[in-house]
């Protein structure tokens, strides 16, 4: 891995812990946000020297494959996750295909999660990779949240021979920002201070949870940066951009009250499948439908979890994407009753003119209430087929 300048900031002594203070004032909170580096393909550059140094990408070499991950190498081509695999061997002629090892990638990430329980337990992971932890009261005492984030990141480095990028701030938004900013193996730190104008000189696609379509119906409103973000009223926010709207008027202002959660409940288990030939009749998607369902069911079946929300996810041979869901009375009980679901979900998507690239099947709703229709498909868990 290339060397990376570390800015290190120390955050406020007197940033002791969440909430109030025993004199009544406002405490900071300390949060940290650790990102390993392009991991898939740190982890199997790792393990295969004959790779080091070398363009890499974790996933499908094939024609329809899609690249999981991609080493810095290989990003310095162009060549990003979720990109189609001829794609990325277009932009990077050299590019070397490694298949995802997702048993070794789970216990890589187990041994960096003890290392974080070493200084809180309150850890909140978003993946194999990434995760927030709240530290302003820590297990060691430590008061600085700087030092306990060099610590972890050396920690990583020897248990692991892997580095991790970690973003100090007093609110998870930030930290998420932060770690963004020194990649690779980088450490930088937004103080309270600081926290208001970094947001405002950024431009809205690089904040957290503004993804390129929302950046996209920003920008043709003329929102740019973050400091045009700030200029819009409340009401204009969310008659554009609904109940995201206050979310996007509070980060403008580099304010985030979300607290880090060490018991989220997973949102959603989804599998998906790219083809190497586009689907055309039903039965044939239906044919290929089946290994997706039953890689879902046993994942819940494994982890003792269930939902009510089954969605399908289509993607034509010209890249449209589109999205179908049904949300069932009662939890669903078998692979059965999911394969009847997505059954009756797409049996009214044909005929079709255009071919069928991809198939997907998510369960969400899981282990709690949700309002009938409603989807959530954060990205918990993607398994590839």
């Amino acid at each position: 891995m290339n060397d990376a300048p570390v800015q290190i900031v120390e955050m406020p002594a007197n940033a002791d812990a969440a909430g109030q203070a025993d004199d009544g004032r406002q405490r900071i909170r300390k949060i940290i946000h650790i990102d390993m580096d392009a991991f898939y393909a740190s982890v199997e550059q790792r393990d295969n020297p004959d790779l080091r140094g070398k363009p890499v990408a974790v996933g499908g070499s094939r024609e329809r494959g899609v690249v999981a991950a991609a080493s810095y190498e290989a990003r310095k081509f162009g060549v990003r996750s979720a990109m189609p695999s001829v794609t990325a061997r277009r932009k990077c002629p050299e590019l070397i295909f490694a298949r995802p090892r997702f048993d070794v990638y789970r216990q890589v990430s187990q041994q960096i999660r003890e290392i974080f329980a070493e200084y809180t337990p309150l850890i909140e992971p978003l993946s194999l990779d990434e995760a927030y932890l709240d530290v302003t009261e820590n297990l060691k005492g430590i008061d600085s949240a700087t030092q306990i984030a060099e610590e972890i990141r050396a920690k990583i480095r020897a248990v692991t021979h892997l580095t991790a990028s970690a973003g100090v701030s007093y609110n998870k938004f930030l930290a998420k920002l932060a770690s963004d900013h020194r990649k690779p193996d980088g450490l930088f730190v937004i103080t309270p201070k600081m926290g208001p104008g970094f947001v405002e000189d950024l431009p809205v696609g690089r904040f957290h949870g503004i993804g390129p379509a929302t950046s996209a119906r920003m920008n043709r409103l003329g929102i740019e940066t973050g400091r045009d973000l700030r200029a819009q009223p409340l009401p204009f926010l969310q008659q554009h951009f609904g109940k995201s709207g206050t979310h996007y008027y509070w980060i403008a202002r580099g304010i985030d009250e979300r607290r880090v959660r060490p018991d989220r409940i997973r949102k959603s288990v989804g599998a998906e499948n790219t083809f190497s030939d586009d689907l055309f009749n039903s039965g044939e998607a239906e044919i290929e439908l089946q290994p997706i369902i039953a890689k879902v069911w046993r994942y819940c079946e494994k982890a003792g979890i269930r939902g009510r929300t089954v969605t399908l996810k289509v993607k034509y041979a010209d890249f449209q994407q589109i999205t179908r869901s049904r949300t069932l009375p009662q939890p669903v009980a078998s692979e059965a009753e999911i394969a009847e679901t997505v059954e009756t979900l797409m049996q009214p998507l044909f005929p079709v003119t255009r071919g069928i690239r991809l198939l997907g099947v998510t369960l969400s709703s899981l282990g709690e209430e949700a309002e009938a229709g409603e989807v959530d498909e954060p990205p918990q868990l993607r398994l590839t087929l």
